[in-house]
């Protein structure tokens, strides 16, 4: 008699906070899983939900969710936004019956994680950072698995119960990334385009609105005219550094939000950016030179993760209260006239690179779904 349960797909639910460095490891994971025949569910916030029109072949749910509010009326909010992201978990997990639950980070991957587990359905945690987030903190006592992108993880390795269930298994990023690997760095002449991409994170970052194109301007005529800048500005930036850049003479190209970043990292000679986890994972798996400016956390989660790549030579480092205009052109100058730095920088942080996480991680989601 044939076992039907058996022979049916096997399920699963991402749940993911609605940042592309929450999101793209999820949806990254979901095509490894999609090609062993598992129908996969995706749970986000409102903003996630935003990426369902590139991504039509899975289900995309908005669950309430809220980060921990400070003082009596908003922890009240907090609660209630939580208590209603469960109780629609519920209903979610009972309609689709998942065999696993995977969190990927952010509080609207809380609901239904913690419904999955009060209900015995086994879980994951992906943990993207070199320091556990605080959705997943809260889950990891139950959790099944522990899924790192980096060894030595502060808030796993020093945790005797979460390092015993803990799998190193890398930073999932997408398809059109990984299919990136190979491209060759073509290191800069000294007459030839020098070409810079920068990003800001999911939603830009002003300070490199402000402090890249003053950087730029205090570099020497023959530098600036060989410059083709790619850059992430907030919306309400656009304007003001374009118009910079144009006085300037300098080749530019702006957007709030790039489509076409693997195409943006193969050809750019120097990427500067923040160090959130799935920005280093994509340009080391593309094998760029970096200059990260990680985004100020308590727990200097982003001045970990760019600290893993700068520690074996393939990128700099330059913390906020560091990063002036003076130091900055300073940085690109001496890249852009000592091109070497840079070749061998490409290759050192390919090394960092993790082209199968994807299929590592799905294998441990498999596992824990046994």
């Amino acid at each position: 008699m044939t076992d039907k349960k058996k022979d049916q797909p096997k399920k699963a639910i991402l749940a993911a906070g609605g940042t592309g460095g929450h999101l793209f490891p999820a949806l990254a994971l979901a095509e490894e899983l999609s090609k062993d025949g598992w129908k996969i569910m995706i749970v986000t916030d409102a903003r996630g939900a935003e990426y369902q029109g590139k991504y039509q072949h899975y289900d995309f749910q908005v669950v309430s969710s809220s980060t921990v509010k400070s003082g009596l009326t908003g922890k009240f909010k907090t609660l209630a936004s939580l208590g209603k992201g469960t109780m629609q978990s519920a209903k979610l997990l009972n309609k689709f019956k998942p065999d696993v639950v995977v969190g990927f980070g952010g509080y609207p991957c809380f609901p239904p994680l913690f419904t999955a587990q009060i209900t015995r359905i086994p879980t994951v945690l992906h943990e993207q950072n070199a320091v556990l987030g605080k959705a997943n903190k809260m889950l990891a006592a139950s959790a099944t698995t522990i899924a790192l992108s980096l060894p030595n993880t502060k808030g796993v390795s020093n945790h005797k119960k979460f390092n015993a269930k803990a799998v190193v298994t890398g930073n999932p990023v997408r398809p059109e990334i990984v299919a990136k690997q190979n491209a060759a760095y073509q290191t800069p002449d000294d007459n030839g385009p020098f070409r810079i991409f920068v990003m800001g994170g999911s939603q830009g970052a002003s300070i490199f609105s402000e402090i890249i194109p003053a950087a730029i301007a205090k570099l020497p005529d023959s530098l600036k005219n060989r410059l083709v800048i790619s850059q992430q500005c907030r919306p309400e930036d656009l304007n003001d550094v374009q118009k910079i850049y144009d006085d300037l003479g300098v080749k530019s190209e702006l957007k709030s939000f790039f489509t076409d970043v693997p195409d943006q990292l193969e050809k750019c000679h120097l990427f500067i950016g923040r160090s959130g986890a799935s920005t280093v994972a994509d340009v080391s798996i593309v094998g760029r030179p970096a200059i990260y400016v990680p985004l100020k956390h308590a727990d200097m989660q982003q001045k970990l993760n760019a600290d893993v790549v700068a520690d074996i030579g393939g990128a700099w480092v330059m913390m906020q209260e560091d990063f002036t205009a003076s130091a900055l052109a300073a940085q690109i100058e001496q890249h852009a006239t000592n091109p070497d730095t840079l070749e061998t920088a490409a290759k050192n942080a390919a090394k960092a690179g993790q082209p199968n996480a994807a299929r590592n991680l799905a294998n441990t989601v498999k596992k824990a779904a046994l």
